[in-house]
């Protein structure tokens, strides 16, 4: 089985990802894997951003992976594998992870709607695999990572997409 850890940018997935694997998992970046397969396309100036081919994403040939890696990243999802596991924080808490790493208001904002809109869930249950959703927002990165580890572990129950749900919040933008 091949993981997928995705999730909008400031979820916490570099973070469990790196407590997963000191916890002995096969952990791999999908960045890096973007780039080592000749799916980055350039950069996109305005948004400040690396811009992937995520067609060419999908193409990959996993096959040569261990069963039970992980592939971490926000586009994780295009990737053929068996899990998506889709990291969902509070949208406002996202604008101060964010700010917090110096990123401007517009980009911030567009992370923040894509979050409150299920953007990721829903690409994610598009590609008609297993996935799973877990609420990030008042949860410390290891016990997130022992939610992953229940998920990999079949105890999926709890972890089932739909339950999270920002419109209250949503609302309280305007």
């Amino acid at each position: 089985m091949l993981i997928a850890l995705t999730g909008t940018p400031g979820t916490g997935k570099s973070s469990v990802a790196a407590i997963l694997q000191t916890r002995g998992n096969k952990v791999l970046s999908v960045n890096e894997l973007a780039e080592s397969m000749g799916c980055m396309r350039g950069t996109d100036e305005r948004r400040r951003s690396i811009e992937v081919d995520t067609d060419c994403l999908s193409r990959i040939d996993l096959s040569a992976y261990p069963s039970g890696s992980i592939f971490e990243g926000h586009l994780a999802h295009y990737l053929s594998v068996d899990l998506l596991i889709v990291l969902r924080t509070s949208p406002n808490l996202l604008k101060k992870r964010l700010s917090e790493r110096g990123w401007g208001p517009e980009k911030i904002r567009e992370n923040m709607e894509a979050e409150a809109c299920d953007v990721i869930l829903l690409e994610a249950l598009d590609l008609n695999r297993e996935v799973y959703e877990v609420d990030t927002t008042e949860k410390s990165p290891e016990s997130v990572a022992a939610d992953v580890e229940r998920i990999m572990a079949g105890q999926t129950e709890d972890y089932l997409p739909g339950k999270t749900d920002w419109s209250e919040e949503v609302l309280s933008w305007y």
